[in-house]
């Protein structure tokens, strides 16, 4: 096992198009990294670049202190695992994990001992004998999981893996990996555009957007402390609304005005008030909005009820204010229709306030983000 450095790295196809722009990012030793992206953000070429697949333009990679830009895909070591599950049809199961050790020269009891071990670790013993197309998709994907294992990697590489499984199967197979993360304690990095999957397996994610890492921190900090208004908008289901406002000095006191409708200033821009900026885009997750049919000291805003979605252990409602239709998530359900009007409460303590020209969170008196 070892740690993952990458230094200023970037990708080019074309010398015009930067598919990877300058990131920099480290994976201690035994980390689970989450590289999370939109299709067509860098994330893959990444991930190819670390494993030797692909040429990087420039920067550096290593593996723990060496330097690992010069050396071939064979000698670096790294597991792989795809969307495919790239097995062997003739042969069996055994013979499927058996395959790497085989081709490196390993001595037969000590492949039976090793197949021994990852078949322990996956529970597939009663599937070894059984040929690819006696599998289902998600028996298949955990034989490739295995035969990526054999070999004992310095660092193991995950690209989609399960995004082409039913909603049951990813459940089931996450729990596979996290459990195989923490039994095993291999340095590993998983490449999704699925935040759910990211969030619930990683020690730490990575975003990337357009060549180049928004920000880097562990699912609860990227949640609830977004960078951006990227990062914002792109964690999170359903996703973080977003208001202009303006903020108003009155009277010896500030507020901020949406629509010409007073709410709160986030709670933690409150000490620094009279730096902020004339304008601010306001994100607040559909959680933290209360819903009321009359308006009151907390429910400032108005809107008018757009669609109702019961999804069993929450109701989402959309809601237009003025221009901005705006997300409402709720444990209970309640008596709400199409056309009704209502009136609204953000939450300061959970707002997060962004410059809207750099589109970045505005920072608190103590250093954190609104």
């Amino acid at each position: 096992m070892a740690s993952v450095t990458l230094e200023e790295l970037r990708k080019t196809y074309d010398k015009k198009y930067w598919a990877v722009n300058g990131i920099s990012l480290q994976i201690a030793d035994g980390e689970l990294m989450a590289l999370l992206g939109p299709s067509g953000c860098g994330k893959s070429s990444t991930m190819r670049m670390i494993a030797g697949l692909e040429e990087l333009t420039s920067g550096k990679i290593y593996f723990g202190d060496q330097l690992m830009n010069r050396v071939t895909p064979k000698h670096r070591n790294v597991a792989m695992v795809f969307e495919t599950y790239a097995l062997y049809p003739t042969l069996s199961v055994y013979e499927n994990l058996a395959f790497p050790l085989r081709s490196a020269g390993w001595k037969n009891e000590d492949i039976e001992r090793r197949v021994r071990e990852i078949v322990d670790i996956l529970q597939v013993e009663h599937l070894l004998m059984h040929k690819p197309r006696d599998l289902s998709s998600g028996q298949s994907q955990l034989v490739g999981l295995g035969r990526a294992l054999m070999r004992q990697p310095n660092v193991f590489v995950m690209d989609e893996p399960i995004s082409h499984l039913d909603t049951r199967l990813r459940s089931r197979m996450r729990s596979y990996i996290k459990r195989l993360h923490i039994d095993l304690g291999y340095t590993m990095l998983y490449v999704t555009h699925d935040q759910e999957e990211a969030m619930a397996l990683a020690d730490r994610i990575a975003i990337m957007d357009q060549g180049i890492i928004r920000q880097i921190g562990t699912p609860d900090e990227v949640f609830h402390h977004p960078n951006d208004l990227f990062v914002a908008g792109f964690i999170g289901e359903p996703p973080m609304n977003f208001l202009e406002s303006q903020v108003v000095h009155d009277n010896g006191s500030y507020h901020l005005e949406v629509h010409g409708h007073r709410i709160a200033i986030p709670a933690n821009l409150k000490a620094n008030v009279q730096a902020l900026p004339e304008k601010i885009t306001i994100g607040i997750r559909p959680f933290y909005i209360g819903v009321s049919g009359t308006p009151d000291e907390q429910h400032t805003l108005p809107g008018r009820v757009f669609i109702v979605e019961s999804l069993g252990d929450a109701t989402v409602i959309s809601i237009d204010t003025d221009d901005t239709r705006l997300q409402v998530s709720l444990e209970h359900t309640p008596a709400l229709k199409s056309g009704d009007d209502i009136w609204l409460a953000l939450d300061p303590d959970y707002m997060v306030g962004f410059d809207p020209h750099s589109q970045l969170a505005l920072v608190g008196h103590n250093g954190s983000k609104a």
